[in-house]
């Protein structure tokens, strides 16, 4: 990677710098035009003498004349400002695919990093330069080159129209400017190298967060909580020492420049007014003279920042360059456009002389010497599991050897391309890590090699690598399928995820997986073909739990039932949430009160709230929330000691006189339990009237809370709930005992007699 953060954006965006640099061109006649439009106004304009004045070959009167400049003027500026936001539009375009294009290469050096980098470098201090310490160059990024041009220009535009208006104007206006073009940069220089200190400080505590989240169960059994809890105080202690320093430096570096910007307004006042008095320069050109130094001090003092940031920046990118560039790292073109024809590796392995050294220096292996004849299966014997490890990694090229060479087959190692080796070379280690996605994509990573892409590519896709390939990103669209069969010698993406299951099955966990995923909310748009065979199926699993005598504690979905292990809410609509919905959410609806009142239920349902809380508060008290039968309510406990405040304050003031918000949640509480919890206070009389209210007024209401819900359909698959709750077209009642584990047998049993096993296997 470029050592020099200049060097880097000019080699990848020449072309655009410059592009920027002539639109900042453009800017500086329209600048001028600015500054002198206002002098005219003044001194030629009003303050002129009477008569007409020919302008262009047309004679206007003073007052058209006065018109015509104030027009001219109004023009100026707003073709200046859309210069300025066309300008600035583009800058931040650049700057953003400058560094889209920097993370992305970050990001791929973390992927060709050596296994042993990992052990001195953590994951939290990776995750801080790639995403907090990159985000601040962006901005330099797109200001390298029409930055500095522009407000220099902005300012020689300025000075040019201050001498023309007086010499002593223009001297009096940079007579400061050497004094803080010296002394600012020497103060920022020391600010730089503290803030170079405190991002070093950041990535050590980064580091320790990142070594704690991963020990943290050792660290509190083996009593080192306080120990610590004294590094963390430490490094915070650190931290706020650099803060400390930087504060002090940087505001006296502020108060410094701003003193020396408010001398030279005195002299413009002092000597300006001297000359005005004498009559050697007019009013108009006076105050023109003050607004055009105004104008001045702002790019001058953007300069001093655009230094100021340059260095600071400088410094950063040196700072995340040095950890990027180890020097086992694996070369660019080894893993850059796989080549075209397979590389045949079947042949004998020869080690010859490997030596291989850890972090510290400490040899490994030494002088290795071997030969594994093509087919030979081979166990390592030592007393060194580092060794061991090492001795796997050097023929996987996680490591790089100091020393020696090995070949497969007569190819060298190190000079096989990346995609050679993870097609010709398995292995399988104790602690594989399973990445975000379903444990069927994990298996079936070997397999999505490049994306198989139609002809007929979509003009969403043809966009998105347009703008990838001017970032320098992959243009793979990661939307795409990626499994090919062929790569394991299949015909169809069935075949694949048959060979799939077939693994699952000789590994005894798939009836693991199939039971896991009834009990886990499927994504509707990833696994259609399971969710559209669920549906037919309801019937058959209801008259299966029927014949089990299991219908008992099973709690179907009916139009025209009050289902007695369902909240209030899929009562009342006949509809269930279209996204995951806590009582805090739902008590911030806006219309959710008003729907309740409007419904006439309101009274009921905080009376009902009031009761349960107390019957809660009553069985559980304040302390007892570890309780197992608490843990099994539909509450966390928090909320459950607030609606307990909520209730107590109800019963000296009332419902009038509660906040608007208390009161908006006691009026959840029905929403997350059902009848069957809250007991003998759910009245049938109540269900009926809910009964009522739905028939009359379910889809009003559903239509008031705008998307937040969605109706029961037994003709559709319904994503807010389980593969179970689908299945079965309800829920289960909390009393039901060992006997759930038979209907969820039961399903088990009617999904495996219509092949849907592996369709419920995948969706884990």
């Amino acid at each position: 990677m470029d050592k020099s953060l200049f060097g880097y954006i000019w080699r990848y965006s020449k072309r655009d710098q410059i592009v920027l640099l002539l639109v900042t061109l453009t800017t500086f006649p329209i600048l001028y035009a600015s500054l002198e439009l206002p002098k005219r106004i003044i001194n030629d304009a009003i303050g002129g003498a009477q008569g007409d004045v020919t302008v262009l070959g047309i004679s206007l009167s003073q007052i058209q004349f006065l018109l015509f400049l104030c027009a001219g003027f109004l023009l100026a500026v707003t073709v200046n400002g859309l210069l300025k936001m066309r300008l600035n539009t583009m800058k931040g375009v650049l700057a953003e695919r400058l560094l889209r294009r920097f993370r992305f290469q970050l990001l791929t050096r973390i992927l060709r990093f050596p296994r042993p980098y990992f052990r001195h470098t953590s994951q939290g201090e990776l995750v801080s330069m790639v995403t907090s310490e990159a985000e601040p160059m962006g901005g330099l990024m797109g200001d390298m080159l029409s930055q500095p041009v522009f407000q220099a220009g902005q300012m020689m535009t300025i000075l040019v129209f201050l001498f023309a208006q007086s010499f002593w104007f223009g001297l009096a206006s940079v007579a400061l400017i050497p004094l803080q073009a010296w002394i600012i940069p020497k103060l920022q220089r020391q600010i730089n190298l503290l803030n170079r200190d405190r991002i070093q400080e950041v990535r050590r505590l980064a580091s320790d967060i990142g070594e704690t989240a991963a020990g943290v169960s050792d660290i509190r059994i083996n009593g080192g909580l306080r120990y610590r809890m004294s590094l963390f105080s430490d490094r915070l202690g650190k931290l706020f020492s650099i803060r400390f320093e930087i504060f002090q430096k940087k505001f006296f570096m502020k108060f410094l420049n701003n003193f020396i910007n408010q001398l030279t307004p005195f002299f413009f006042y002092s000597v300006g007014g001297y000359l005005a008095i004498k009559g050697e320069i007019t009013i108009g050109a006076l105050v023109a003279a003050l607004a055009a130094y105004k104008d001045l001090s702002s790019p001058w003092k953007e300069l001093l920042a655009y230094y100021n940031q340059s260095q600071d920046m400088a410094l950063r990118w040196e700072t995340v360059i040095e950890r990027f560039a180890p020097n086992t790292l694996v070369a660019d073109h080894l893993f850059e456009d796989p080549p075209k024809s397979a590389t045949s590796l079947k042949g004998d392995i020869e080690i010859n002389n490997v030596t291989v050294r850890d972090e510290e220096g400490q040899n490994v292996l030494v002088n290795i010497n071997l030969v594994i004849p093509q087919g030979a299966r081979i166990a390592v014997k030592t007393n060194n599991e580092s060794a061991a490890q090492a001795f796997a990694d050097v023929l996987t090229r996680e490591i790089i050897p100091q020393r020696g060479s090995v070949k497969i087959a007569g190819h060298e190692l190190n000079t096989l391309h990346q995609a050679t080796l993870a097609g010709c070379i398995g292995y399988v280690h104790s602690n594989p890590n399973i990445l975000r996605g379903t444990l069927g994509e994990n298996l079936l990573m070997p397999l999505k090699t490049e994306p198989i892409i139609d002809a007929d590519v979509h003009q969403k896709i043809k966009s998105f690598q347009q703008e990838a390939k001017r970032s320098g990103n992959s243009t793979d669209p990661f939307e795409a399928d990626w499994i090919d069969p062929e790569v394991a010698g299949l015909k169809s993406s069935n075949d694949i995820r048959d060979w799939w299951f077939q693994l699952v099955q000789a590994m005894g966990i798939d009836d693991f997986m199939v039971r896991r995923a009834l009990r886990s909310q499927i994504d509707v748009s990833r696994h259609q073909a399971l969710t559209e065979a669920i549906v037919p199926l309801r019937p058959e699993i209801a008259k299966r739990l029927t014949e089990a005598k299991l219908d008992d504690v099973v709690y179907r979905f009916h139009p025209d039932k009050f289902n007695a292990v369902s909240p209030l809410g899929a009562n009342l609509l006949y509809a269930l949430p279209t996204r995951k919905l806590t009582q805090l959410s739902l008590s911030r609806e806006i219309n959710f009160v008003q729907i309740m009142r409007a419904q006439g239920i309101a009274n009921e349902l905080t009376n009902m709230s009031a009761t349960l809380i107390e019957s809660l508060t009553a069985t559980f008290g304040h302390d007892g929330t570890n309780h197992p039968l608490f843990q099994r309510l539909n509450i966390d406990e928090e909320l459950y000691k607030r609606l307990g405040a909520i209730v107590k304050k109800r019963q000296s003031v009332g419902d009038a006189d509660l906040p608007d918000e208390d009161y908006a949640l006691i009026l959840t509480v029905p929403f997350a339990f059902s009848a069957e919890q809250i007991g003998p206070a759910f009245s049938e009389a109540f269900k009926e009237r809910v009964l009522e209210i739905r028939k009359q007024n379910a889809t009003q209401m559903l239509r008031a809370l705008d998307g937040l819900f969605e109706p029961i359909d037994s003709n559709r698959y319904i994503p807010a709930m389980t593969l179970m709750g689908n299945a079965i077209f309800g829920r289960i009642s909390s009393m039901a005992g060992a006997r759930e584990k038979l209907i969820e047998d039961t399903v088990v049993n009617v999904l495996s007699e219509h092949g849907l096993r592996r369709l419920a296997a995948e969706s884990i």
